[in-house]
């Protein structure tokens, strides 16, 4: 009876989680799931605390990347930027739209998914408001690149590290398994965006702007987040944790500022979206909560006895049915199924491939699909920008299927 009802909290938080009734946070549902969990009285306080500190590295770089962002908004490198692309794009909303896509892959790969929804969308949207255009096509292209390029590198997305752990295979390695499947999915996602939005993209055209000197204060800004990059890439090569690292960093160019402009750092913080570390925090105790009741071991154990039958069939399906799965119960407990599968040692390694595309690629179908898109959501709120469950879904299901599709074709093919 209490693992149902565990389940039952759990279906209930991921189901408020995508819709917010009345408007209210996400954080606070998940911390209501956490919780309502507890509540069962068949999970105890101290597993919940395990869950919670279990989570710290994902805490520490969200935290980082937050701040990054808040100090390039401050120090105008948004718009800095934002002026410089409606500069190249020379008049083309079509062209501006490449050139913002373009830059969201490179954020993506080398600063992870959660950096694109975080640092770049509100420098997409600075762009798109002085370029006086409709924003919604740039902005969501920040959410879907976000997901798409997001198994290019082991550290385009923290998912990639939990699902692969110990057993990460060399960059060659990675690279020979996800380079096609990744470039496929890109490509599709930017054609099937262009698709969507082509109304919108057709009917106005960009604004150019002068560009404003960057002041020096911009400038550190700009060299901590591409500073903050490359140490991720080399933690990365070496299995070094990227949370303490990416908050290191942050506070560097924050002290930094602080020192050479005088300012308080006091405003800075304030305007950071604190919400997350509940939300995050509050959802690693429920998703442990669901382990607890032995469901997901279920589903490994049905998981191997398919992938052992046909691997290639297999792959397809699962790369499918992990896919959705994200999008039903966000990919962050999936993923962690989807490492406890891999971990146990006996499936296909073109299975677990599949696995993690479907755990990247699958989210961009709802705004629940993963962690990057409810970060995105919770910036475009600050923005005073609202995009529903509907509307997300409505351009997810012509851009996710085929990205997807062809991802998983181009691995299992090549």
């Amino acid at each position: 009876m209490s693992s149902t009802l565990i389940l039952c909290i759990a279906l209930l938080t991921a189901i408020a989680v995508l819709f917010r009734p009345f408007r209210l946070p996400e954080y606070v549902f998940a911390v209501l799931g956490a919780l309502g969990v507890l509540a069962t009285g068949s999970f105890s306080v101290s597993a919940a605390l395990q869950a919670v500190f279990g989570g710290l590295d994902v805490y520490l770089f969200l935290i980082g990347m937050m701040l990054l962002a808040e100090i390039a908004r401050r120090e105008g490198l948004f718009t800095y930027g934002a002026a410089l692309a409606t500069r190249l794009a020379r008049g083309s909303s079509q062209r501006l739209f490449l050139i913002l896509y373009g830059i969201g892959v490179l954020v993506t790969v080398f600063l992870s998914n959660d950096a694109t929804a975080v640092v770049l969308t509100p420098a997409v949207y600075a762009t798109a408001r002085a370029a006086k255009v409709d924003p919604m096509p740039y902005l969501f292209a920040c959410a879907c690149i976000a997901n798409a390029a997001s198994f290019v590198l082991p550290i385009s997305n923290p998912a990639n590290l939990v699902i692969y752990a110990s057993a990460m295979p060399p960059l060659a390695t990675w690279l020979a398994m996800f380079l096609l499947p990744s470039i496929a999915a890109i490509l599709a996602t930017y054609v099937m965006l262009r698709f969507v939005f082509r109304h919108e993209l057709a009917s106005k055209h960009p604004c150019a702007i002068e560009v404003p000197r960057l002041g020096a204060a911009g400038k550190v800004a700009a060299w901590g987040i591409c500073g903050t990059g490359a140490l991720l890439l080399g933690a990365a090569s070496v299995s070094w944790p990227l949370g303490a690292l990416t908050l290191l960093a942050a506070i560097s160019v924050l002290i930094w500022i602080t020192l050479s402009t005088r300012q308080s750092p006091a405003a800075l913080l304030g305007h950071v979206s604190w919400g997350v570390v509940p939300l995050v925090a509050g959802l690693f105790v429920v998703v442990e909560a669901v382990f607890s009741t032995g469901a997901p071991d279920r589903a490994v154990e049905m998981l191997h006895q398919w992938s052992q039958m046909a691997p290639d069939r297999a792959a397809l399906g699962v790369g499918g049915v992990f896919a959705i799965a994200s999008n039903l119960i966000n990919n962050l407990p999936v993923g962690l199924i989807a490492a406890t599968a891999s971990r146990a040692g006996d499936l296909p390694p073109e299975v677990i491939g599949a696995m993690l595309i479907g755990v990247d690629l699958g989210p961009n179908l709802s705004v629940t699909g993963s962690l990057a898109t409810i970060l995105w959501l919770v910036v475009l709120r600050r923005e005073g920008l609202h995009v529903s469950a509907w509307q997300f879904l409505r351009v997810g299901i012509f851009v996710m299927p085929p990205a997807l599709i062809l991802a998983l074709a181009a691995y299992i093919l090549f």
